[in-house]
């Protein structure tokens, strides 16, 4: 996606906020230019809460991913490890995770850890399931070729199953940051000081100041659209194949 079309697009989503709100003339739905010196007078507030935020999902995906990305080329690998744990996957995997997040509490209180372990609960099986899948379809013929050059378990991991699972397993990260970002809101709204969830929560239930609060919410959106941007940064410079012209 160009840098261009996404200013673009921008622009554009401001202009038609900025209609809305002049007909709706409520305080409810402040106009572009309120949430913007919202911003720009609690901007150190909000920036202590954006890189907690970030923190917070930022170690929840790399997190996710080692787990996952193992667990799933070793499902696609072998059959027997696929049999084993395929039915406890199709029982988990339709739930969401979300409703897990007040045992998570239970056990760990309202600390970072919780936190943290209700996002990579909902990326992890997201991630495991393409990768799995991927890793399972890989045609035999080239899984043969490279076994000819002596190639064992280890190796086929390294430079065929890995390699092979890449985009799968960005493919699934990208589809997941919204989700990643949306749950980080609920969590972050309970028993915390710190963080997006918490601000854009505590302006509008308790300051009632509107404008701040779509100020954090502009915040949380730009943190899952640079995580976006990174995630495909990241394709094209591991999945080059897939750009080559």
């Amino acid at each position: 996606m160009r840098k261009r079309d996404v200013l673009f697009a921008s622009i554009i989503a401001l202009i038609i906020w900025q209609i809305i709100a002049m007909l709706v003339q409520r305080d409810i739905l402040p106009t572009p230019i309120k949430v913007a010196e919202a911003m720009a007078t609690n901007f150190g507030d909000i920036a202590r809460h954006f890189v907690a935020s970030a923190l917070r999902v930022i170690i929840s995906i790399i997190i996710a991913v080692m787990l996952a990305v193992p667990a799933g080329l070793g499902m696609g690998q072998m059959p027997r490890l696929n049999r084993m744990f395929s039915p406890l996957v199709y029982i988990i995997y339709p739930i969401p995770k979300i409703v897990f997040l007040p045992i998570i509490l239970l056990f760990f209180g309202a600390t970072d850890v919780s936190k943290i372990l209700t996002i990579v609960l909902i990326l992890f099986f997201q991630i495991l399931v393409p990768v799995r899948d991927d890793a399972a379809s890989l045609r035999p013929e080239l899984l043969n070729s490279v076994k000819s050059l002596g190639a064992g378990r280890r190796a086929l991991f390294r430079f065929v199953y890995l390699p092979a699972s890449l985009p799968a397993v960005l493919t699934s990260l990208r589809l997941s940051v919204g989700t990643a970002v949306a749950v980080l809101y609920i969590t972050e709204t309970t028993a915390t000081l710190l963080g997006l969830g918490y601000y854009i929560f505590y302006t509008y239930a308790t300051l009632f100041d509107y404008a701040a609060t779509y100020a954090g919410a502009v915040a949380m959106g730009v943190l899952g659209l640079l995580l976006y941007f990174f995630i495909d940064w990241l394709e094209r410079r591991l999945c080059g194949w897939k750009f080559a012209t």
